[in-house]
Formats: C-alpha cells, structure tokens, sequence
C-alpha cells in the first residue's frame, strides 16, 4: 500500500517548523540578553542588552513573518 504525501500539509509543516526555529532562537536571544547581566551581577542595562534584546526582537517578528507564507487548499478537496 502506497501513501500520497499531501504536497500543501508539507508545506504549511515546513513553514511552521522553520518559523518555530527561528522563533526559539530568537527567544534564546533574549533570555541571554535577560540573564547575563543577572549572572554577571550587574543589574544595569548596557549596550550588550540592547543588542541581544534587539536581535531576538527581530528574530521573533521574521517568525511571524514566516507565518504569512502558510497556504490555505481548496475547500472541496478536503472532502
């Protein structure tokens, strides 16, 4: 018996697993931006802070960018 790969669910399966990527990387970016200056008992936001929180920022706005790329089928197919 032979399964048929269901081309648009690989797609929206490809677009929501590399949009969940990005978007964990992104957050990993701001955790490190949060908890270094815990670590290094420094409570001051400094220019590293900035730079970490602003790449995780834009991380996370590409993953919902990504979003975007989602494709609905045609209903009657679903059938």
């Amino acid at each position: 018996m032979s399964r048929r790969r269901d081309p648009l669910a690989t797609h929206n399966e490809r677009v929501r697993l590399f949009s969940g990527f990005i978007n964990a990387v992104g957050l990993g970016f701001i955790g490190f931006a949060i908890l270094r200056p815990l670590v290094e008992l420094e409570a001051a936001i400094d220019g590293l802070f900035v730079f970490w929180a602003l790449i995780g920022l834009a991380l996370h706005g590409w993953a919902h960018y990504v979003l975007r790329y989602l494709e609905k089928g045609d209903q009657d197919d679903e059938l």
